[in-house]
């Protein structure tokens, strides 16, 4: 049951402008709407070009049944000029256009995965971001607890992969079941959508994607925002984990040690060669591990051009190697280099999930300082 909504202020706290309720049937919503025209940002990257034609890969399938709308040649609308992704997997992103015509899809499970990082006396503090969801989200989506809900808080490392029952209890209480179509977004950094992704997928789903641009870009076209709280019914979920999606410490070693992998730090190059202020108790990387920074593979809120992520990837020996390790300080970062490689079609692509905030807990594991793997 959805309440009707009733007028109230916008808040300002965190630069949202004055937007529209959107009801929802599919959901119960907590909270109060808020009544008041959207003001129309600029449109990000080639406003409202025409669109061409990207060839759908049939072994895999994660878009629901309102984005398999296909012409008589079975191929899939997708827009051309700068925001066509010759990616081998484009599917895996969608766009705030996109995502705003199938708003209402009942098959639709759209998630707002924020967190925050904020400055402390010993690197930085985790904040959830469901005070500022609550300000205003895209209509329709729930709250997913990265900190807490959808993490291991036994191990002590502040981000850990949750055994695959517990992912999967998580998952069913968010309303995910094996067939509904998700869609993750963060009102911050782009990582945080990666790592949802992630560990959905590693739990087994097969049907997610990230929104490209998150919460600002949806903003950004013009789209309207819903204040309050949503939650979807609970449901089973049930899934084969993909076990590869992750590995942890033994794993690590091994293919620190193993010719063939590349192994890659996600992080800063200061923090990469041990310069820089930030570090997890004692500086550098994992002997062995070259250097690709996920901001080189973004363009503020959004995922660069291809040529720009491609030119990143094969630099760092990421597209060309037959497995790829990424890591960083907590396993959030290294999740966007990760689903970098994915959208390139690269078939072998693992996260340390306890990064380096594991690795340097042990002072017999060897750190290298500098530049140079």
């Amino acid at each position: 049951m959805t309440r009707k909504p009733a007028p109230t202020s916008p808040s300002s706290r965190h630069g949202l402008h004055s937007i529209i309720c959107v009801p929802s049937p599919r959901m119960r919503t907590i909270g109060t709407p808020l009544s008041e025209p959207a003001t129309a940002y600029s449109r990000l990257r080639g406003g409202d070009s025409s669109r061409g034609m990207i060839e759908f890969p049939r072994a895999f399938n994660p878009c629901p049944a309102v984005w398999q709308i296909r012409n008589a040649s079975g191929k899939i609308p997708r827009k051309a000029g700068p925001e066509a992704m010759p990616f081998k997997h484009p599917e895996l992103l969608i766009e705030p256009d996109e995502l705003a015509r199938s708003i209402d899809d009942p098959n639709l499970r759209l998630f707002d995965a924020t967190v925050f990082l904020l400055p402390a006396a010993s690197g930085y503090r985790a904040e959830s971001g469901l005070e500022r969801y609550r300000e205003g989200h895209i209509p329709g989506s729930a709250f997913m607890d990265l900190i807490r809900a959808f993490s291991d808080t036994s191990t002590g490392l502040g981000f850990s992969l949750p055994a695959q029952s517990a992912l999967a209890d998580a998952m069913g209480k968010a309303g995910i079941g094996a067939d509904h179509a998700v869609v993750v977004y963060s009102s911050g950094h782009i990582m945080w959508a990666t790592r949802a992704f992630w560990l959905l997928t590693a739990a087994g789903h097969r049907n997610v994607r990230v929104l490209n641009g998150g919460l600002k870009g949806y903003q950004a076209g013009g789209h309207a925002l819903r204040a309050g709280e949503e939650h979807y019914p609970a449901t089973p979920f049930s899934g084969t984990p993909l076990r590869s999606r992750f590995t942890d410490l033994a794993g690590m070693q091994a293919a620190a040690s193993t010719p063939h992998v590349c192994t890659v730090n996600a992080l800063s190059p200061s923090v990469y060669a041990g310069s820089g202020d930030m570090h997890y108790g004692r500086r550098g990387h994992i002997p062995g591990s070259r250097n690709v920074h996920y901001d080189a593979l973004l363009d503020g809120d959004r995922f660069a051009a291809p040529e720009v992520m491609e030119a990143a990837l094969a630099a760092g020996g990421m597209l060309s190697a037959p497995r790829v390790v990424t890591y960083c300080g907590g396993g959030i970062s290294a999740t966007v280099d990760a689903f970098a490689c994915l959208l390139f079609g690269h078939p072998n692509v693992t996260v340390y999930d306890g990064s380096m905030a594991e690795w340097v807990r042990d002072p017999s594991l060897p750190l290298t300082v500098g530049a140079e793997p």
